[in-house]
């Protein structure tokens, strides 16, 4: 009698194309993020690690072989980027033939933002705060107090994933319907405006 393994559940980290994020790339390769993804039955683990990445993702592949595979049954790879976009990615996380739905964990850029709102997989959104003029934290908040995402913080990533696990529970489609004013007048299409530098 042949055993079927169990469904595929991907974690798919991306810290997007401009600016490197080794402090997401080193939060999600922790320890405690792992465990976090395997206590919520996660199998995969991919990172886009950008060009600055890819050293610290190389490190950190090696030690594991070092360890002797010790850190568990998450499946971990990584790439620098893809000049097609990350749809396809996303969209594996977003689960598909049989498998279980995932997550994506993104730095707080609007356009990685907005094609995981796209695709309709639960995110996380994590801001980097090394950026200048950084608007991400606002983007984050915002989308977060809307229910679209989980703001993610650096320091407790492991907490994202369990809140990640609730967001699929009343996870709303994108884009959201027009439901009048918002009360504190600037709304999701002025934190998007303010990102994507549309003045007034």
């Amino acid at each position: 009698m042949v055993e079927s393994s169990p469904p595929k559940k991907l974690c798919f980290v991306t810290i997007g194309a401009t600016a490197d994020f080794n402090a997401l790339i080193t939060g999600v390769l922790s320890q405690p993020f792992l465990q976090a993804l395997k206590r919520a039955h996660y199998t995969h683990l991919l990172i886009q690690y950008g060009k600055g990445g890819a050293s610290l993702f190389s490190d950190y592949i090696q030690q594991r072989r070092a360890d002797g595979e010790r850190t568990g049954d998450i499946n971990v790879e990584g790439f620098d980027f893809d000049k097609a976009g990350l749809t396809k990615q996303m969209s594996a996380a977003r689960g598909q033939k049989g498998d279980s739905e995932g997550v994506v964990v993104s730095h707080a850029g609007s356009g990685s933002i907005l094609d995981a709102l796209r695709i309709g997989v639960p995110l996380i959104v994590v801001p980097n705060p090394e950026l200048l003029d950084n608007h991400q934290v606002e983007l984050a908040e915002e989308l977060a107090a809307q229910g679209y995402v989980i703001h993610g913080k650096l320091e407790d990533l492991p907490a994202a994933v369990e809140d990640a696990e609730k967001l699929r529970e009343r996870h709303k489609s994108w884009p959201p319907v027009n439901s009048g004013a918002d009360p504190s007048g600037r709304g999701l299409a002025g934190v998007m405006d303010d990102e994507m530098g549309f003045l007034d």
